[in-house]
């Protein structure tokens, strides 16, 4: 007698659907007990993992970054399969460039970098205070903590909410800016003072700081995905883990991670170009023998014991938005499902490449050979030295930096809705607006003139800049906001939601608790992995890598009770 194998579909050949794949594929009982399939809707494995070559170099449209190598198994894995070794250049090959930044606001005016050491400091605590990393009594120059207690203490008073229920990550910064400028008035005024001790008036310095304090919140906007860090949780900074150690990209690229995954699969296993479009679950048709039956775009379809759905969180809230775009599951998903997918936050990161023409020196002596490790600090609205002719989608960005030391190509990183502007310009728009905003922070201008006044300066910012013309041969963006596969880039806990909503998504439908004794409700139908289904890990690929196994280990565990 000839006993039917258990099914499992796995949606998705991201990286957890494949970790969860070869976790499956690999296990001792697979040969006799399952069947597996992967059904991915692109062309490609990889998911939000895409390496690409650019300018003879190697880089990253989607994940970048293995956030801590210490315990990460993704290193692990770099590490057997020697692929943090090349000979061809890679994005971020030397590592993180924070070293050698050169900050510069709008109109030339380079800011000092006791300024920038300062504020960049400031933020960095604030960001350790809302991570739980922060503690009182420390020697420092500033007391950093009592300006987050007191930003803390603003906030609660002005809302009287002192659970700081709905606080988000943003407005805590910007009380502790304040408590900042705050505490720095007072300093002056005990010491009879009209200005700090680089010379500044309290308008011009708090003007400057300001800035600078921005460009933190820009490169925040797109490490967290959040449009607006307004939107972000205050309390969830908390829960976030991050493994330690240094920071590092691949240098053969991330996409060898999930192809040394996907290497011990039999091809057939993956199908391309099969875009589920709905789920049927809890299917009572007496000629339909498994629970679950998938709904493909072509118009084909497909039956299963078991699916884990690996889609992004944008594709699962496109499927509550509109009919035509998303996902749709029949019977609709339990409340605590749909709430904590329209809670939580999914947002839109994009990165823009661009090539400078190699016959045009870009090189000053003041910053050394090749184009600088632009961090740019840009002007409030109302601020007369503003340039009206840098473009609105450019005004968040916090840099424009090689992707190495002395290399032609320059990266650029973009989130919310100057993210999804980007996909919708041309090359030309791009290279445009990008040429302009280089020209207004280092080429010679006017404007300089008035930027490196006494005013403004009083003898301690100096202007940077070259008098030549920047030329770009190439442009390369990701668009993972209009991609209908994705819907966008990775999600973050959203004010208003909580870790708990990340453990609701990796809830399965029907749970094994909940299933009837008689199984007339077979359990473990939806089974759901992806980053933002990991509760502490969200937003990476190690989330997503650790999603994946967790729901393959969870139909191991069923079946080994069986």
């Amino acid at each position: 007698m000839v006993t039917k194998k258990v099914k499992i579909v796995i949606i998705g050949a991201g990286m957890s659907g494949l970790v969860a794949a070869n976790k499956l594929y690999t296990s001792a009982a697979y040969k006799d007990l399952f069947e597996i399939c992967i059904v991915e809707g692109g062309n490609r494995i990889g998911g939000r993992i895409h390496s690409m070559e650019f300018g003879c170099n190697r880089i990253e449209m989607g994940a970048t970054w293995i956030h801590g190598i210490g315990g990460s198994p993704v290193h692990k894995i770099a590490k057997e399969i020697g692929a943090l070794e090349s000979e061809q250049p890679w994005e971020h090959m030397e590592g993180s460039s924070e070293e050698e930044l050169v900050t510069v606001a709008e109109g030339g005016l380079r800011i000092d970098p006791l300024i920038v050491d300062r504020i960049s400091n400031l933020y960095r605590k604030m960001i350790e205070f809302a991570r739980g990393k922060l503690s009182a009594g420390v020697a420092d120059e500033v007391d950093y903590y009592s300006i987050a207690i007191e930003a803390i203490k603003k906030y609660s008073c002005n809302n009287k909410d002192d659970k700081l229920k709905s606080f988000s990550l943003g407005c805590f910064l910007r009380h502790a800016l304040r408590a900042y400028h705050d505490s720095a008035k007072d300093q002056e005024c005990s010491s009879s003072s009209s200005s700090n001790s680089n010379g500044y008036s309290n308008s011009s310095r708090c003007s400057i700081e300001d800035a600078m304090f921005a460009v933190h919140e820009h490169a925040e906007r797109a490490h967290t995905s959040a449009a607006e860090l307004s939107n972000l949780d205050y309390n969830a900074e908390r829960e976030y883990v991050q493994f330690p150690d240094e920071e590092i990209t691949i240098s053969k690229g991330y996409s060898s991670i999930t192809e040394s995954i996907a290497s011990v699969l039999p091809t057939a296993l993956i199908q391309l170009g099969r875009k589920v479009v709905k789920i049927e679950w809890q299917v009572e048709n007496e000629s339909e023998s498994r629970p679950v039956r998938l709904h493909f775009s072509d118009g084909s379809t497909m039956a299963a014991d078991h699916i884990i759905v690996t889609v992004s969180l944008g594709v699962l809230k496109a499927g509550f938005k509109n009919r035509q775009s998303g996902m749709l599951f029949t019977p609709p998903l339990p409340s605590f499902k749909a709430d904590a997918i329209s809670k939580l936050g999914f947002g839109v990161v994009n990165k823009l490449f661009l090539q400078l023409d190699p016959t045009t020196d870009h090189g000053n002596q003041e910053m050394g050979e090749g184009f600088p490790f632009l961090q740019m600090a840009f002007h409030k609205q109302d601020s007369e030295l503003r340039d009206q002719s840098i473009p609105w989608w450019m005004r968040r960005t916090a840099s424009l930096c090689p992707i190495y030391k002395n290399s032609n190509t320059l990266l650029s990183w973009f989130a919310g809705k100057e993210a999804l502007e980007l996909e919708s310009l041309s090359d030309g728009e791009i290279i445009a607006g990008v040429s302009t905003t280089i020209n207004s922070f280092l080429c010679n201008s006017q404007q300089r003139k008035l930027l490196n006044s006494h005013k403004y300066s009083n003898g301690h910012v100096n202007s940077v800049g070259t008098t030549n013309e920047f030329k770009f041969t190439k442009v390369l963006k990701s668009q993972w906001g209009l991609d209908p596969l994705f819907m966008g880039s990775y999600s973050y806990v959203a004010v208003g939601s909580s870790g708990d909503d990340l453990d609701k998504m990796a809830e399965p439908l029907p749970s094994i608790a909940n299933s009837d004794v008689a199984q007339a409700t077979p359990p473990l139908q939806i089974l759901f992995a992806g980053e933002a289904t990991h509760r502490t890990q969200y937003s990476t690929t190690h989330g997503a890598y650790f999603s994946g196994l967790r729901e393959a280990n969870r139909l191991l565990q069923f079946y080994h009770h069986q």
